[in-house]
């Protein structure tokens, strides 16, 4: 006989349970119901979330109909804006903007007010994806019913500020927030344009990272209406008391703007909520003074000028760039220019040229 065959193992193997699927394949089958322009419009002006996260979406997309359709939805809901202050929140990586957004905006939602955070994100110029982390680092504030917060990619964009975010800061407004904060990636040429969509910007700076007066360009400076010295706390104290005055005999030197405001520094603690009140005292003090002159709605006058010239810029870039014709003169130009039978500013010419050929297109 077979030994082998006599072999009986203690050994076995249970089948066990069977796994469920790791998605579940219903959901495949759920689609999200395709709205009309009046569901949206409806929807926003009722403060409904899911809706105003959705017509952002369209507002950031880049597909030809989601832009005619978002075009349509802000037009609607124009009448309904402009009841918000809008505040630019910008300062170097690690000062804690998102500290600081999530401790006074947990202040002001426990004094009733109702607040927007549009969190630019920073994209990866490899990738082009972006990380949006700003919910994560945002804990309490992300589950906050008085808060909204709305992570949005740079997509390469000018420093990092996405380009429609204006337009999302208008839903946000017909959605019934009434302080609006925009925060920037970080202190670069995104400020100019962050500057040109909100009525208040405030610089946070840090202490005793360096030499405070020559960490940051004069520009952004003359741009704040507040610099908050944060971080002041434990036995950091000290330096940020040092740096209070080094930025205000700075701040000295500046001419006064359009709006005749004198800039204030102030210090803020996020991890201890001290100075949180102050600088919004400090917001609401600015905007009785801008009032009272009438700089804080020819400001927005202003702003809307610029955002027209912009987007006709912007549409302008968008059309040479995506027809096909140009394309391929590029393409035909470019090799010429690296085998250097051709220089840069003469192929450049020569597209140019070629784009306003009568007949081409």
């Amino acid at each position: 006989m077979d030994k082998d065959k006599l072999y009986i193992s203690a050994l076995s193997v249970s089948e066990g349970v069977n796994q469920p699927p790791s998605v579940n394949p219903n959901l495949r089958k759920v689609k999200r119901a395709k709205l009309s322009i009046k569901d949206y419009v409806k929807g926003i002006l009722e403060g409904d979330r899911v809706i105003l996260s959705r017509a952002i979406t369209l507002v950031e997309s880049n597909l030809p109909e989601h832009t005619i359709q978002a075009q349509h939805i802000i037009e609607k809901c124009l009448p309904h804006t402009g009841k918000s202050i809008r505040i630019g929140i910008t300062g170097v990586p690690g000062v804690g903007k998102s500290s600081f957004i999530e401790a006074i905006g947990n202040y002001l939602t426990s004094h009733g007010h109702n607040i927007s955070v549009l969190a630019i994100d920073p994209s990866s110029e490899r990738s082009k994806g972006s990380i949006l982390g700003d919910k994560t680092r945002m804990e309490t504030l992300a589950i906050n019913p008085g808060a909204f917060i709305r992570p949005s990619p740079s997509a390469g964009s000018l420093g990092g500020v996405a380009r429609k975010t204006r337009e999302s800061i208008l839903l946000c407004e017909a959605a019934g927030f009434d302080v609006i904060f925009v925060e920037t990636v970080g202190v670069g040429q995104s400020e100019l344009a962050v500057h040109s969509m909100v009525d208040f910007f405030l610089l946070l700076m840090l202490a005793g990272a360096g030499d405070e007066l020559q960490g940051i360009k004069r520009g952004i400076m003359e741009m704040a209406d507040v610099i908050a010295i944060t971080k002041a706390d434990g036995t950091n104290i000290d330096n940020t008391t040092r740096a209070s005055a080094e930025f205000r005999s700075a701040l000295h030197l500046f001419p006064l703007g359009e709006s005749k405001w004198v800039p204030q520094v102030l210090t803020c603690s996020a991890r201890n909520n001290t100075g949180i009140q102050e600088i919004w005292n400090k917001i609401n003090e600015y905007r009785d003074h801008t009032n009272s002159n009438g700089y804080f709605f020819e400001n927005r006058k202003q702003q809307a000028l610029y955002w027209m010239i912009e987007t006709i810029n912007e549409q302008l870039k968008a059309n040479f760039y995506n027809n096909e014709q140009i394309k391929t003169k590029i393409t035909e130009l470019e090799n010429k220019v690296l085998h250097d039978k051709l220089s840069p500013f003469v192929a450049a010419q020569k597209i140019i040229e070629f784009y306003y050929k009568p007949g081409k297109q």
